[in-house]
């Protein structure tokens, strides 16, 4: 088959590799039909992720069909349509049992970073029956593919990290892929406004068009200014931190106001300088989380009866045979107006 190798930072190709075989009782052998680029595979090839081998097959988002099973998997079967989260559950250990999948003390992020991943014709998925989702009838793979991970990540670790209610002001301090999908899953519970924040015009135009009432160009407008006067001096009730790195983390702890929330997301390569000596006396919750996915099934429910629509976040589609061409156009997302590619078999 072919797939997406990792060779080292700075390297990678789409080339021939072995198929993946059944090598545990609970794996089993999917064929995938429609995948994606994360940032994470970016750092990878960045060198920021040491852990990663060369030779490892990148990729950890993915919608695929079930070729193969192994003689332990119970609620799966060949032919079934079914959608590979980033996160593997062995749905045993301690941390599964507390539903902090992202902890599995035999699974978590592995998939494309210390396993094979999903950037390739096949995959192999350890514990297919606590890791996997069936796709229902009537959805495309377009219209699930999201749920592999930038959903579940927006909603845990923004919307319901940082407790969004109605009649809330929120902030979402950037608007690529994570953040547009906060916007969006933001106005499911009815605040009172959601103002988003960019240093890129195109991407704040695209969440105004996901639910954005106010979009603010950090390069031409202070943030905290117009969030002070929409607010009428309070600032925010919850500021969502959508990037991951110092200088919008610390804008976040300018953006809230007294009992305000602030639910980081991004992923931190540095530290940050936290003003405890302006915080302590303002009821301030700060928040952290890694994925767990263990909201994909309420999401799903809520893409079939059409009450969210997250196919405005794919910016661009390409066969397999271009995955080159497609991690080149996400590697340079801001030049491209990238936000999400679809990379289809």
């Amino acid at each position: 088959m072919k797939a997406v190798v990792y060779h080292g930072p700075g390297k990678k190709a789409w080339e021939t590799v072995p198929d993946p075989a059944i090598e545990k009782d609970t794996d089993v052998i999917v064929r995938v039909t429609t995948t994606t680029i994360c940032g994470t595979d970016l750092h990878i090839l960045k060198g920021d992720v040491p852990e990663t081998a060369a030779g490892t097959i990148l990729g950890h988002e993915a919608v695929g069909v079930v070729e193969e099973v192994g003689a332990g998997v119970r609620n799966f079967r060949k032919g079934d349509r079914v959608i590979i989260p980033a996160i593997t559950a062995c749905g045993q250990c301690e941390y599964c049992k507390r539903g902090m999948y992202s902890h599995c003390l035999n699974g978590g992020w592995i998939l494309g970073h210390t396993v094979n991943g999903l950037q390739a014709q096949f995959a192999r998925v350890p514990f297919a029956d606590t890791s996997l989702y069936k796709v229902p009838e009537g959805l495309r793979d377009e219209d699930v593919l999201f749920l592999t991970d930038i959903l579940p990540t927006a909603y845990e670790c923004g919307v319901l990290n940082g407790r969004v209610g109605p009649g809330d002001t929120v902030v979402v301090v950037g608007a690529g892929p994570v953040g547009l999908a906060a916007v969006m899953l933001s106005r499911l519970y009815s605040p009172a406004a959601v103002i988003a924040v960019d240093l890129d015009a195109r991407r704040l135009e695209r969440a105004r068009r996901l639910g954005a009432d106010v979009t603010v160009q950090s390069d031409r407008e202070d943030p905290v200014e117009v969030v002070r006067k929409y607010t009428g001096g309070r600032g925010a009730d919850v500021a969502i931190e959508a990037v991951g790195i110092p200088a919008t983390f610390e804008l976040c702890t300018e953006l809230v106001g007294p009992g305000g929330r602030i639910a980081n997301i991004g992923v931190h390569g540095k530290p940050v300088t936290l003003h405890l000596e302006k915080l302590w006396a303002h009821n301030v919750t700060i928040t952290t989380r890694l994925v767990d996915t263990e909201t994909i099934s309420q999401l799903m429910k809520l893409i079939a009866s059409k009450r969210i629509d997250p196919t405005p976040l794919a910016s661009h589609t390409f066969r397999m045979d271009e995955f080159m061409k497609a991690y080149e156009v996400f590697g340079q997302a801001a030049a491209n107006d990238a936000v999400k590619v679809v990379v289809k078999q």
